[in-house]
């Protein structure tokens, strides 16, 4: 299922439901996730936003994403097609 949020709206997803973010308009897009309770320590969000800063150029690692993933707990899944 697809839901399309824009600027100002919100979207819930329950835990352990497969999610994931798309941004398919033309212009940059910011998004805030909130996990409660919260099960994400400081080490994850410092160890994405350093893939993340690697890859400035460019679009990040994938498999350097997905690693940091597994690491914390998380199952990263494909993409709908």
């Amino acid at each position: 299922m697809t839901v399309e949020i824009g600027p100002g709206e919100a979207v819930c997803v329950a835990r352990g439901a497969i999610h994931g973010f798309e941004n398919r308009g033309g212009t940059d897009a910011t998004f805030l996730a909130i996990a409660t309770p919260g099960v994400f320590g400081p080490t994850y969000f410092h160890e994405v936003a350093d893939v993340l800063a690697a890859s400035a150029a460019g679009p990040p690692d994938r498999a350097a994403l997905i690693e940091v993933m597994r690491r914390h707990g998380l199952t990263p899944a494909q993409p709908a097609t």
